[in-house]
């Protein structure tokens, strides 16, 4: 058991780093924010992202509850490596669609809309592109 407070946090990220890519499954004792007793959870890490604020959080499956969950690395006090095999599977991401085309009428209106289209992105998967679409030119 190693704890967060003793090591550095590229010390931390390299260790699930490393269970990332040999896929073994990771226990945790969390503390969530606003809450006094730590829960321990035994999780299979799939991606580690970083906040708009610059916090960390990691994206796992947790095998109590059987579904995708996040935590923030801060809130992990310390964690063990097994060498236990990934076996929940991860729900497949949700599929792009198309926002609707960008008003040309009036720079108020495209600024709203530029706005509003940045939360499309927010599943993360890559959006396949057509090459005989033109509209992607340019």
């Amino acid at each position: 058991m190693k704890n967060t407070k003793q090591q550095t946090t590229t010390k931390t990220l390299a260790d699930l780093y490393r269970a990332i890519d040999r896929q073994h499954a990771v226990t945790i004792t969390y503390l969530k924010p606003g809450e006094t007793e730590p829960t321990v959870r035994t999780i299979e890490i799939y991606e580690v992202r970083t906040t708009k604020n610059g916090g960390i959080v990691i994206v796992a499956m947790c095998r109590l509850r059987g579904e995708e969950r996040q935590f923030h690395l801060s809130g992990i006090q310390t964690y063990t490596l097994h060498r236990i095999a990934y076996v929940l599977d991860r729900p497949a991401p949700t599929k792009y669609k198309r926002p609707a085309p960008a008003p040309a009428d009036s720079a108020e209106a495209l600024f709203f809309y530029e706005l509003a289209r940045d939360q499309d992105d927010a599943d993360h998967t890559p959006r396949t592109l057509i090459q005989t679409d033109a509209a992607l030119a340019a």
